[in-house]
Protein backbone atom coordinates (compact mmCIF):
# COMPACT_ATOMS: atom_id res chain seq x y z
CA UNK A 1 0.00 0.00 0.00
CA UNK A 2 3.18 2.33 0.89
CA UNK A 3 6.31 1.95 -1.02
CA UNK A 4 9.68 2.28 0.99
CA UNK A 5 10.35 5.75 -1.36
CA UNK A 6 7.02 7.04 0.81
CA UNK A 7 8.04 5.45 4.36
CA UNK A 8 11.22 7.52 3.81
CA UNK A 9 10.58 10.40 2.39
CA UNK A 10 7.87 10.71 5.47
CA UNK A 11 9.84 9.85 7.96
CA UNK A 12 12.44 12.18 6.72
CA UNK A 13 10.25 14.90 7.27
CA UNK A 14 9.64 14.29 10.72
CA UNK A 15 13.45 14.76 11.66
CA UNK A 16 13.92 18.17 12.99
CA UNK A 17 16.92 20.06 10.84
CA UNK A 18 17.52 23.18 11.87
CA UNK A 19 15.11 25.04 9.56
CA UNK A 20 12.23 22.86 10.23
CA UNK A 21 12.54 23.19 14.27
CA UNK A 22 9.16 24.95 14.75
CA UNK A 23 7.74 22.06 12.53
CA UNK A 24 8.78 19.47 14.71
CA UNK A 25 8.10 21.27 17.80
CA UNK A 26 4.44 21.64 16.89
CA UNK A 27 4.10 17.84 15.72
CA UNK A 28 5.80 17.23 19.60
CA UNK A 29 3.08 19.21 21.23
CA UNK A 30 1.09 16.77 18.95
CA UNK A 31 2.05 13.49 19.87
CA UNK A 32 2.20 14.91 23.79
CA UNK A 33 -1.36 16.02 23.56
CA UNK A 34 -2.44 12.83 21.96
CA UNK A 35 -0.57 10.87 24.61
CA UNK A 36 -1.98 12.94 27.46
CA UNK A 37 -5.40 12.89 26.28
CA UNK A 38 -5.32 9.01 25.89
CA UNK A 39 -3.83 8.66 29.20
CA UNK A 40 -6.25 10.23 30.94
CA UNK A 41 -8.74 8.75 29.02
CA UNK A 42 -8.19 5.41 30.02
CA UNK A 43 -7.31 6.17 33.51
CA UNK A 44 -11.00 8.39 34.51
CA UNK A 45 -12.61 5.48 32.55
CA UNK A 46 -10.54 2.50 34.43
CA UNK A 47 -11.73 4.40 37.62
CA UNK A 48 -15.10 4.94 36.93
CA UNK A 49 -15.58 0.97 35.94
CA UNK A 50 -13.70 0.32 39.61
CA UNK A 51 -15.66 2.73 41.01
CA UNK A 52 -19.34 1.29 39.96
CA UNK A 53 -18.65 -2.67 40.14
CA UNK A 54 -16.85 -2.03 43.94
CA UNK A 55 -19.59 0.37 45.01
CA UNK A 56 -22.28 -1.89 43.28
CA UNK A 57 -20.77 -5.28 45.18
CA UNK A 58 -20.26 -4.06 48.34
CA UNK A 59 -24.22 -1.93 48.63
CA UNK A 60 -25.54 -5.20 46.84
CA UNK A 61 -23.81 -7.59 49.36
CA UNK A 62 -24.32 -5.65 52.37
CA UNK A 63 -28.19 -5.11 51.57
CA UNK A 64 -29.37 -8.02 49.38
CA UNK A 65 -30.30 -7.82 45.60
CA UNK A 66 -34.17 -8.41 46.90
CA UNK A 67 -36.12 -7.50 49.60
CA UNK A 68 -39.50 -8.85 50.67
CA UNK A 69 -40.97 -6.07 53.31
CA UNK A 70 -44.25 -6.60 55.43
CA UNK A 71 -46.81 -4.02 54.35
CA UNK A 72 -47.68 -3.51 58.72
CA UNK A 73 -44.41 -2.95 59.22
CA UNK A 74 -43.47 -6.63 60.27
CA UNK A 75 -44.28 -10.11 58.28
CA UNK A 76 -45.47 -12.54 61.01
CA UNK A 77 -44.72 -16.03 59.63
CA UNK A 78 -41.36 -15.04 58.32
CA UNK A 79 -39.71 -18.35 59.47
CA UNK A 80 -41.96 -20.28 56.97
CA UNK A 81 -41.71 -17.41 53.83
CA UNK A 82 -37.94 -17.22 54.56
CA UNK A 83 -38.37 -20.97 53.90
CA UNK A 84 -39.99 -20.77 50.38
CA UNK A 85 -37.53 -18.14 49.31
CA UNK A 86 -34.62 -20.53 49.68
CA UNK A 87 -36.36 -22.76 47.58
CA UNK A 88 -36.48 -20.80 44.38
CA UNK A 89 -34.48 -21.51 41.54
CA UNK A 90 -31.33 -19.20 41.24
CA UNK A 91 -31.48 -18.08 45.41
CA UNK A 92 -28.35 -18.24 46.64
CA UNK A 93 -29.70 -17.38 50.17
CA UNK A 94 -32.38 -15.27 52.06
CA UNK A 95 -32.06 -14.05 55.93
CA UNK A 96 -35.04 -12.29 58.01
CA UNK A 97 -33.67 -8.90 59.17
CA UNK A 98 -35.45 -6.48 61.95
CA UNK A 99 -34.47 -2.66 61.27
CA UNK A 100 -34.98 0.84 61.82
CA UNK A 101 -33.40 4.53 62.81
CA UNK A 102 -32.18 4.88 66.04
CA UNK A 103 -29.83 7.17 68.29
CA UNK A 104 -26.65 6.03 69.29
CA UNK A 105 -24.95 8.17 72.44
CA UNK A 106 -21.18 7.31 74.50
CA UNK A 107 -19.59 9.37 76.23
CA UNK A 108 -21.48 12.48 75.62
CA UNK A 109 -21.73 12.43 72.03
CA UNK A 110 -24.47 10.71 69.72
CA UNK A 111 -24.51 10.19 65.68
CA UNK A 112 -27.60 8.70 63.96
CA UNK A 113 -27.19 5.09 63.27
CA UNK A 114 -28.88 2.73 61.43
CA UNK A 115 -29.87 -0.73 63.53
CA UNK A 116 -29.93 -3.89 61.71
CA UNK A 117 -31.19 -7.29 63.48
CA UNK A 118 -29.52 -10.48 62.01
CA UNK A 119 -28.88 -13.98 63.07
CA UNK A 120 -25.93 -14.67 64.37
CA UNK A 121 -24.75 -17.04 62.10
CA UNK A 122 -25.76 -15.22 59.37
CA UNK A 123 -23.73 -12.24 60.42
CA UNK A 124 -20.58 -14.37 61.03
CA UNK A 125 -20.60 -15.76 57.52
CA UNK A 126 -21.16 -12.42 55.91
CA UNK A 127 -18.20 -11.53 53.35
CA UNK A 128 -17.80 -8.10 53.68
CA UNK A 129 -18.46 -7.70 57.13
CA UNK A 130 -17.14 -10.88 58.91
CA UNK A 131 -14.10 -10.51 56.91
CA UNK A 132 -13.21 -7.01 57.89
CA UNK A 133 -13.22 -6.89 61.14
CA UNK A 134 -10.78 -4.53 62.78
CA UNK A 135 -11.19 -5.23 66.53
CA UNK A 136 -13.12 -7.71 68.62
CA UNK A 137 -14.61 -10.44 67.10
CA UNK A 138 -18.15 -11.99 66.39
CA UNK A 139 -17.81 -14.94 68.56
CA UNK A 140 -19.15 -12.70 71.07
CA UNK A 141 -22.05 -11.57 68.78
CA UNK A 142 -24.91 -13.29 70.07
CA UNK A 143 -25.80 -12.21 73.53
CA UNK A 144 -29.29 -10.27 74.29
CA UNK A 145 -26.86 -6.92 74.55
CA UNK A 146 -24.04 -6.92 72.24
CA UNK A 147 -23.65 -5.50 69.36
CA UNK A 148 -21.51 -4.54 66.13
CA UNK A 149 -21.02 -1.07 64.86
CA UNK A 150 -19.34 0.57 61.82
CA UNK A 151 -15.20 1.65 62.67
CA UNK A 152 -16.66 5.18 61.34
CA UNK A 153 -19.24 5.46 63.98
CA UNK A 154 -17.15 4.47 66.47
CA UNK A 155 -14.58 6.94 66.29
CA UNK A 156 -17.74 9.56 66.11
CA UNK A 157 -18.91 8.07 68.90
CA UNK A 158 -14.86 7.64 70.95
CA UNK A 159 -15.82 4.08 71.79
CA UNK A 160 -13.66 0.54 71.02
CA UNK A 161 -14.46 -2.78 71.26
CA UNK A 162 -15.93 -3.76 74.51
CA UNK A 163 -17.15 -0.29 75.41
CA UNK A 164 -20.69 0.34 75.75
CA UNK A 165 -23.22 2.54 73.64
CA UNK A 166 -26.54 3.45 74.39
CA UNK A 167 -29.54 3.08 71.34
CA UNK A 168 -32.49 5.35 71.79
CA UNK A 169 -35.15 4.89 69.56
CA UNK A 170 -37.35 7.33 68.17
CA UNK A 171 -40.47 5.45 69.31
CA UNK A 172 -40.91 5.99 72.72
CA UNK A 173 -42.73 4.82 75.63
CA UNK A 174 -45.79 5.88 77.00
CA UNK A 175 -45.96 6.97 80.57
CA UNK A 176 -48.61 8.93 82.36
CA UNK A 177 -46.25 12.01 81.98
CA UNK A 178 -46.22 11.32 78.31
CA UNK A 179 -44.07 9.71 76.02
CA UNK A 180 -40.63 8.47 77.34
CA UNK A 181 -37.67 7.61 74.75
CA UNK A 182 -36.63 4.15 74.96
CA UNK A 183 -33.40 3.75 75.50
CA UNK A 184 -30.81 0.28 75.49
CA UNK A 185 -26.98 -0.09 76.74
CA UNK A 186 -25.32 -2.34 74.37
CA UNK A 187 -21.86 -3.76 74.27
CA UNK A 188 -19.72 -3.38 71.26
CA UNK A 189 -18.41 -6.88 70.88
CA UNK A 190 -16.83 -6.12 66.77
CA UNK A 191 -16.11 -3.17 64.68
CA UNK A 192 -15.75 -3.76 61.25
CA UNK A 193 -14.96 -1.67 58.13
CA UNK A 194 -17.26 -2.31 54.94
CA UNK A 195 -15.37 0.10 52.61
CA UNK A 196 -18.16 2.15 52.32
CA UNK A 197 -18.23 5.27 54.25
CA UNK A 198 -21.83 5.80 55.09
CA UNK A 199 -22.32 2.12 56.07
CA UNK A 200 -19.19 2.16 58.51
CA UNK A 201 -20.36 5.22 59.50
CA UNK A 202 -24.15 4.20 60.42
CA UNK A 203 -24.61 0.59 60.56
CA UNK A 204 -25.30 -1.44 63.88
CA UNK A 205 -25.43 -5.09 63.88
CA UNK A 206 -27.98 -6.43 66.94
CA UNK A 207 -28.63 -10.16 67.51
CA UNK A 208 -32.21 -10.91 65.39
CA UNK A 209 -34.32 -11.78 68.67
CA UNK A 210 -32.80 -8.75 70.79
CA UNK A 211 -33.74 -6.30 67.54
CA UNK A 212 -37.11 -8.04 67.65
CA UNK A 213 -37.42 -7.36 71.60
CA UNK A 214 -35.94 -3.96 71.03
CA UNK A 215 -38.54 -2.71 68.19
CA UNK A 216 -41.36 -4.57 69.81
CA UNK A 217 -41.82 -6.86 67.31
CA UNK A 218 -41.20 -10.05 68.61
CA UNK A 219 -42.13 -12.84 66.66
CA UNK A 220 -42.10 -10.71 63.48
CA UNK A 221 -39.36 -9.18 60.97
CA UNK A 222 -39.16 -6.14 59.03
CA UNK A 223 -38.18 -7.90 56.22
CA UNK A 224 -36.48 -10.71 54.46
CA UNK A 225 -32.88 -9.97 52.49
CA UNK A 226 -32.72 -12.58 49.57
CA UNK A 227 -29.26 -12.87 47.53
CA UNK A 228 -29.75 -14.59 44.25
CA UNK A 229 -26.93 -15.93 41.54
CA UNK A 230 -27.44 -13.12 39.04
CA UNK A 231 -28.39 -9.59 40.20
CA UNK A 232 -28.86 -8.43 36.50
CA UNK A 233 -31.45 -10.58 36.40
CA UNK A 234 -34.43 -10.81 38.83
CA UNK A 235 -37.38 -9.81 37.11
CA UNK A 236 -38.84 -13.54 37.37
CA UNK A 237 -37.07 -14.16 40.60
CA UNK A 238 -38.83 -11.06 42.18
CA UNK A 239 -42.08 -12.24 40.52
CA UNK A 240 -42.19 -15.49 42.16
CA UNK A 241 -41.27 -14.26 45.40
CA UNK A 242 -44.07 -11.69 44.99
CA UNK A 243 -46.40 -14.67 44.69
CA UNK A 244 -45.22 -16.37 47.85
CA UNK A 245 -45.28 -13.49 49.79
CA UNK A 246 -49.02 -12.57 48.70
CA UNK A 247 -50.80 -9.88 50.80
CA UNK A 248 -47.81 -10.02 53.26
CA UNK A 249 -45.02 -8.10 51.58
CA UNK A 250 -44.11 -6.21 48.78
CA UNK A 251 -41.35 -7.04 46.61
CA UNK A 252 -38.48 -4.56 46.17
CA UNK A 253 -35.18 -5.20 43.99
CA UNK A 254 -32.14 -3.79 43.90
CA UNK A 255 -32.49 -1.71 40.80
CA UNK A 256 -35.56 0.33 42.57
CA UNK A 257 -33.52 0.92 45.75
CA UNK A 258 -30.24 2.45 43.98
CA UNK A 259 -31.97 3.75 40.62
CA UNK A 260 -31.08 7.27 40.89
CA UNK A 261 -27.38 6.40 41.90
CA UNK A 262 -26.60 3.85 39.68
CA UNK A 263 -28.38 5.72 36.68
CA UNK A 264 -26.24 8.85 37.45
CA UNK A 265 -23.14 6.66 37.68
CA UNK A 266 -23.37 5.75 33.83
CA UNK A 267 -24.89 9.08 32.89
CA UNK A 268 -21.31 10.59 34.52
CA UNK A 269 -19.28 8.28 32.67
CA UNK A 270 -20.87 8.65 29.26
CA UNK A 271 -20.23 12.67 30.02
CA UNK A 272 -16.45 12.17 31.44
CA UNK A 273 -15.88 9.64 28.39
CA UNK A 274 -17.36 12.68 25.43
CA UNK A 275 -15.21 15.52 27.46
CA UNK A 276 -11.93 13.39 27.47
CA UNK A 277 -12.26 12.83 23.89
CA UNK A 278 -12.73 16.48 22.95
CA UNK A 279 -8.97 16.39 24.69
CA UNK A 280 -7.52 14.05 22.09
CA UNK A 281 -9.58 16.15 19.20
CA UNK A 282 -7.96 18.76 20.02
CA UNK A 283 -4.67 17.45 19.80
CA UNK A 284 -5.47 16.15 16.52
CA UNK A 285 -6.22 19.81 15.28
CA UNK A 286 -2.40 20.38 16.08
CA UNK A 287 -1.42 17.51 13.93
CA UNK A 288 -3.46 19.56 10.85
CA UNK A 289 -1.56 22.74 11.61
CA UNK A 290 1.94 21.24 11.74
CA UNK A 291 1.52 19.36 8.34
CA UNK A 292 0.29 22.48 6.84
CA UNK A 293 2.99 24.04 7.63
CA UNK A 294 5.02 21.30 6.65
CA UNK A 295 3.14 21.19 3.18
CA UNK A 296 4.05 24.74 2.61
CA UNK A 297 7.57 24.50 3.79
CA UNK A 298 7.95 21.38 1.29
CA UNK A 299 5.97 22.77 -1.29
CA UNK A 300 9.34 23.62 -3.59
CA UNK A 301 10.81 19.33 -2.97
CA UNK A 302 7.41 18.48 -4.03
CA UNK A 303 7.52 20.16 -7.17
CA UNK A 304 10.96 18.69 -7.65
CA UNK A 305 9.46 15.26 -6.97
CA UNK A 306 7.01 15.54 -9.40
CA UNK A 307 8.28 16.53 -12.35
CA UNK A 308 10.95 13.51 -11.58
CA UNK A 309 7.68 11.30 -11.95
CA UNK A 310 6.25 11.26 -8.37
CA UNK A 311 2.20 10.96 -8.73
CA UNK A 312 -0.19 12.96 -6.53
CA UNK A 313 -1.08 9.81 -4.93
CA UNK A 314 2.53 9.27 -3.38
CA UNK A 315 2.28 13.01 -2.40
CA UNK A 316 -0.80 12.14 -0.36
CA UNK A 317 0.63 9.37 1.14
CA UNK A 318 3.56 10.80 2.26
CA UNK A 319 1.81 13.82 4.66
CA UNK A 320 -0.89 10.92 5.46
CA UNK A 321 2.10 8.61 7.01
CA UNK A 322 3.77 11.78 8.44
CA UNK A 323 0.61 12.52 10.34
CA UNK A 324 -0.41 9.09 11.22
CA UNK A 325 3.12 8.60 12.81
CA UNK A 326 2.80 11.19 15.63
CA UNK A 327 -1.05 10.07 15.77
CA UNK A 328 -0.14 6.18 16.29
CA UNK A 329 3.42 7.17 18.72
CA UNK A 330 1.20 9.20 20.59
CA UNK A 331 -1.56 6.74 21.29
CA UNK A 332 0.39 3.70 21.94
CA UNK A 333 2.59 6.04 24.37
CA UNK A 334 -0.58 7.03 26.20
CA UNK A 335 -2.09 3.85 26.09
CA UNK A 336 1.38 2.23 28.31
CA UNK A 337 1.04 5.16 30.83
CA UNK A 338 -2.64 5.11 31.44
CA UNK A 339 -2.11 1.36 32.01
CA UNK A 340 0.52 1.90 33.86
CA UNK A 341 -0.96 3.71 36.10
CA UNK A 342 -4.14 2.15 36.64
CA UNK A 343 -1.95 -0.81 38.08
CA UNK A 344 -0.24 1.08 40.67
CA UNK A 345 -3.00 3.70 40.84
CA UNK A 346 -3.14 2.59 44.61
CA UNK A 347 0.63 3.83 45.63
CA UNK A 348 0.66 6.52 43.30
CA UNK A 349 -2.07 8.03 45.44
CA UNK A 350 -0.87 7.42 48.54
CA UNK A 351 2.67 9.17 46.75
CA UNK A 352 0.71 12.04 46.22
CA UNK A 353 -1.39 12.44 49.53
CA UNK A 354 1.86 12.53 51.50
CA UNK A 355 3.93 14.20 49.46
CA UNK A 356 1.24 17.11 48.43
CA UNK A 357 -0.79 16.81 52.10
CA UNK A 358 -4.17 16.54 50.29
CA UNK A 359 -6.87 13.76 50.20
CA UNK A 360 -7.29 12.65 47.01
CA UNK A 361 -10.48 10.62 47.17
CA UNK A 362 -12.68 11.50 50.52
CA UNK A 363 -14.48 8.35 51.89
CA UNK A 364 -17.07 10.38 53.12
CA UNK A 365 -18.06 11.94 49.52
CA UNK A 366 -16.80 9.07 47.43
CA UNK A 367 -18.94 6.38 49.84
CA UNK A 368 -15.62 3.91 49.16
CA UNK A 369 -12.59 4.30 51.22
CA UNK A 370 -9.88 3.42 48.49
CA UNK A 371 -9.80 4.54 45.00
CA UNK A 372 -10.83 1.74 42.61
CA UNK A 373 -9.83 0.75 39.15
CA UNK A 374 -11.15 -1.98 36.64
CA UNK A 375 -9.51 -1.80 33.81
CA UNK A 376 -11.42 -3.36 30.10
CA UNK A 377 -9.74 -4.19 27.07
CA UNK A 378 -12.84 -3.55 25.35
CA UNK A 379 -12.70 0.26 26.20
CA UNK A 380 -8.87 0.34 25.61
CA UNK A 381 -9.61 -0.92 21.78
CA UNK A 382 -12.14 1.57 21.79
CA UNK A 383 -9.66 4.45 23.05
CA UNK A 384 -7.11 3.17 20.67
CA UNK A 385 -9.65 3.12 17.82
CA UNK A 386 -10.62 6.79 18.48
CA UNK A 387 -7.37 8.16 18.72
CA UNK A 388 -6.60 6.40 15.21
CA UNK A 389 -9.16 7.52 13.67
CA UNK A 390 -9.40 11.19 14.10
CA UNK A 391 -5.61 10.93 13.71
CA UNK A 392 -5.61 9.64 10.49
CA UNK A 393 -8.73 11.94 9.59
CA UNK A 394 -6.72 14.80 10.65
CA UNK A 395 -4.44 14.01 7.80
CA UNK A 396 -6.52 14.32 5.00
CA UNK A 397 -7.00 17.72 4.45
CA UNK A 398 -2.97 19.13 4.46
CA UNK A 399 -2.24 16.02 2.39
CA UNK A 400 -4.85 16.47 -0.09
CA UNK A 401 -3.67 20.08 0.15
CA UNK A 402 0.01 18.64 -1.09
CA UNK A 403 -1.15 16.23 -3.85
CA UNK A 404 -3.33 19.41 -5.44
CA UNK A 405 0.17 21.33 -5.55
CA UNK A 406 1.02 22.61 -9.71
CA UNK A 407 4.59 21.71 -9.36
CA UNK A 408 5.20 23.84 -12.58
CA UNK A 409 3.39 27.25 -10.38
CA UNK A 410 5.92 26.20 -7.35
CA UNK A 411 9.01 26.17 -9.78
CA UNK A 412 7.66 29.19 -11.64
CA UNK A 413 7.52 31.05 -8.14
CA UNK A 414 10.69 29.81 -7.04
CA UNK A 415 13.00 30.98 -10.20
Amino acid sequence: MFSSFEWGVAFRYLKARRGDKFISVIAGFSLVGICLGVMVLIVVMAVMNGFRTELMDRVLGLNGHVTVAGYSGGIDDYDQLTEDIRKLDGVVRANPVVDGQVMATARGRAAGAYLRGVKPDMLRSHEYVAGNILEGSLDDFGGRDTIAIGVQLAHTLGVRAGDQITLISPEGTATPFGTAPRMQAYQVVALFEVGIYDYDAAFVFMPLESAQVYFRLYDAASAIEVFVEDPDDITGIAGEMERLAGGRGYVRTWQQMNMSLFSALVVERNVMFIILTMIILVAVFNIISSLIILVKDKSKDIAIMRTMGASRRSMMKIFMISGAAIGFAGTLLGVALGVLIVIYIQPIQNFIQSFFDIDLWPAEVRFLSEMPAELKFSEVALVVVISFLLSFLATLPPSWRAASLDPVEILRHEA
